[in-house]
C-alpha cells in the first residue's frame, strides 16, 4: 500500500495531546509517529447522517488533524435513532452545526470545515482536491457514483459505506492500488427498485458497526499499516450476525478508471442514475388527489375505496380510517378485490409507492384512481394531526 501521508518533520504534539493519545503513543503500530501522521491527515466525510456520525465521532477522538464534513441537510426526529453525533436538542438545527459542536467537545485539536451545499459535479472536484482520503456516507446512488467518479480523477481513496434494513456493505475504492465502484457496479439499479431508508427503514445500531469499519480504514490507510479493504467488499448480516467478504478485481473496460475511460470529467448524475427513493416518478403520470379532498370525499359520504399499499407493520403504526391493506407486492394478484369499486384513492407513506401501484392499475384498466399526494405523512399534516408520523 502505498503511503498517503509522509510523517511530519517539524510537527509535534503538546503535553495535553500526548496524554489524550496516550493508548495510542504506547502501541507501536501507531507510536508518535503514526500519531503525527494522524494529526496531519486531512479526511472528508460526505454526509453527517447514520454513517458519517461514528465515523466523524472516532475519527475526531483518533485525532485527525483536519475534518471535512459535506451535508446540507437539518436534524429531524427519525434521525436521532442512528445519528449518534445529534441529539434531541439538535432537531430542525442544521447537521453540520450540530456535528462541528459535537466533534469540538469530543476534540478541540481537530480542524472541522463545514461545506453546507449539496455535493454535485460543478462542486466536488474543488472540494475534495485538499483532503487526501474521502469517505462517502451517502445513502443515494447519483452522490455515490459522483463521488467515486471524483476520487478516480483525482487519485483518492474512497472508503465506502452503505447500509439498509439489517445489511452493511464496507469496501476501499483506490484506483491506484485496485477496483473503483463502478468495477464492482457499473450501471446503477432501475428507478424505484432500491428504496431508501426512509421506505425500508434501517436498525439504529447497524451505521454505527458499517461507520466504525469506515474509520478503521481510514486510519489504517493513514498509518499505512495493515490489510485495508481495497480489493475487497465485506458484508455484514446484522440478522444473523455474519460477515462475509467478496473479492473484487479491477475492470479493465470500466470507464472511469480501466485502460480506456470514457469519463473524463464529471457527468450529470441524476440523469445517469435517474430519480430514486423518496423522489422516485413513475413513467406515466398518474393523476392525484390531496389530503383535503379525500377528506371532503368522506364527509360528503361520496363513494370510493381508499387502498394503502404499505407493508402490514407500517399499518400497524398508523392507518387512516376505513382504509383497506393491500401492500404494493400484492397489489398484481388481488386487483380483482378493486373491480367492483367505483373510485379508488391509493395512499403510502409518503406517495411514492402509492404511485407506482396506480400506474399498474391504471394498465390493468382501471381509470377513476387516484394516487394520495404526500401519503399518510401529508394525511397527518393536514387533516388529521393525531396521525403519528414516521
Amino acid at each position: 500500500m502505498a503511503t498517503l501521508i509522509a510523517t511530519p518533520t517539524t510537527a509535534q504534539l503538546s503535553k495535553d495531546e500526548i496524554l489524550r493519545y496516550s493508548r495510542h503513543l504506547i502501541m507501536p503500530e501507531v507510536g508518535m509517529e503514526g500519531q503525527l501522521k494522524l494529526k496531519a491527515a486531512k479526511v472528508l466525510c460526505v454526509g453527517a447522517g447514520g454513517l458519517g456520525s461514528p465515523l466523524a465521532l472516532y475519527l475526531a477522538a483518533a485525532g485527525i488533524g483536519k475534518l471535512g464534513i459535506v451535508d446540507f441537510d437539518v436534524v429531524d426526529y427519525t434521525n436521532l435513532q442512528r445519528q449518534v453525533i445529534h441529539d434531541t436538542s439538535d432537531v430542525g438545527r442544521p447537521k453540520l452545526a450540530s456535528a462541528r459542536e459535537t466533534i469540538h467537545d469530543i476534540n478541540p485539536y481537530v480542524e472541522v470545515a463545514t461545506y453546507e451545499t449539496r455535493l454535485t459535479s460543478e462542486n466536488a472536484l474543488d472540494i475534495f482536491r485538499e483532503y487526501d482520503i474521502i469517505a462517502d456516507g451517502t445513502d443515494n446512488f447519483p452522490t455515490r457514483y459522483l463521488v467515486n467518479d471524483a476520487c478516480v480523477l483525482l487519485d483518492k481513496p474512497n472508503v465506502y459505506g452503505s447500509i439498509f434494513r439489517f445489511e452493511g456493505q464496507a469496501s476501499v475504492f483506490y484506483a491506484k492500488e485496485g477496483p473503483c465502484y463502478r468495477c464492482l457496479y457499473p450501471e446503477p439499479p432501475p428507478p424505484g427498485l432500491v428504496p431508501s431508508c426512509a421506505e425500508g427503514g434501517v436498525l439504529g445500531v447497524l451505521p454505527g458497526i458499517i461507520g466504525c469499519i469506515q474509520a478503521l480504514q481510514t486510519i489504517k490507510l493513514i498509518l499505512g499499516k495493515g490489510q485495508t479493504l481495497i480489493g475487497r467488499l465485506l458484508l455484514f448480516d446484522a440478522l444473523n450476525l455474519k460477515f462475509r467478504e467478496l473479492k473484487l478485481r479491477k475492470n479493465p473496460q470500466c470507464p472511469v478508471c480501466g485502460d480506456h475511460p470514457t469519463i473524463t470529467k464529471l457527468i450529470d448524475y441524476e440523469e445517469f442514475c435517474g430519480i430514486r427513493g423518496e423522489e422516485y416518478v413513475p413513467p406515466t403520470k398518474v393523476p392525484e388527489i390531496t389530503p383535503a379532498e379525500v377528506k371532503s370525499m368522506m364527509d360528503m359520504k361520496r363513494p370510493f375505496v381508499l387502498i394503502d399499499v404499505r407493508e402490514p407493520h407500517e399499518f400497524q403504526i398508523c392507518r387512516i380510517p376505513g382504509a383497506k391493506l393491500i401492500p404494493l407486492g400484492e397489489v398484481p394478484r388481488r386487483m380483482h378485490e378493486l373491480n367492483s369499486a367505483e373510485e379508488i384513492v391509493v395512499h403510502c407513506r409518503s406517495g411514492v409507492r402509492s404511485a407506482q401501484a396506480v400506474e399498474l392499475l391504471m394498465k390493468s384498466g382501471f381509470r377513476k384512481i387516484h394516487n394520495l399526494k404526500g401519503g399518510i405523512l401529508a394525511w397527518s399534516d393536514q387533516v388529521d394531526p393525531s396521525v403519528p408520523k414516521y
